[in-house]
């Protein structure tokens, strides 16, 4: 992996998916988000706490880059998808599946882009 500047709390909380103790925050309404908040941006509360990631997630949303920007050269074709994850959406690439398509079952995981070496959210189907 290429040496990168640690990105504060979102690099915290790739590692605690690398660790298997992913997590979200959630306020007492339910009103999941990751991190960082301090504030539920849907109803203010600032009381918010951790909750485990669920295992698995559902894809809501997905498409195919075949041609990318400079940045990401080295990667395309790749398909970056959002996954619903219990109260939260979480986007990042799917890896391991020749096709995708919409409620596919996905587990998450913290892989490398292939152009920058950076870690990058990571969808394999279960």
């Amino acid at each position: 992996m290429t040496e990168t500047t640690r990105n504060g709390e979102y690099d915290d909380w790739l590692d605690s998916i690398e660790d298997g103790n992913g997590y979200y925050v959630e306020c007492d309404e339910g009103h999941g988000w990751l991190p960082p908040r301090r504030i539920c941006p849907d109803c203010g509360s600032r009381e918010l706490h951790d909750e485990p990631l669920p295992d698995s997630g559902t894809v809501a949303t997905h498409t195919t880059i075949t041609v990318a920007t400079p940045q990401f050269e080295n990667d395309a074709p790749y398909v970056t998808a959002i996954a619903d994850f219990g109260p939260v959406s979480i986007t990042g690439l799917v890896r391991g599946a020749d096709d995708v398509a919409i409620d596919d079952v996905v587990g998450i995981e913290v892989g490398e882009r292939e152009t920058t070496g950076e870690r990058a959210v990571v969808f394999r189907p279960q």
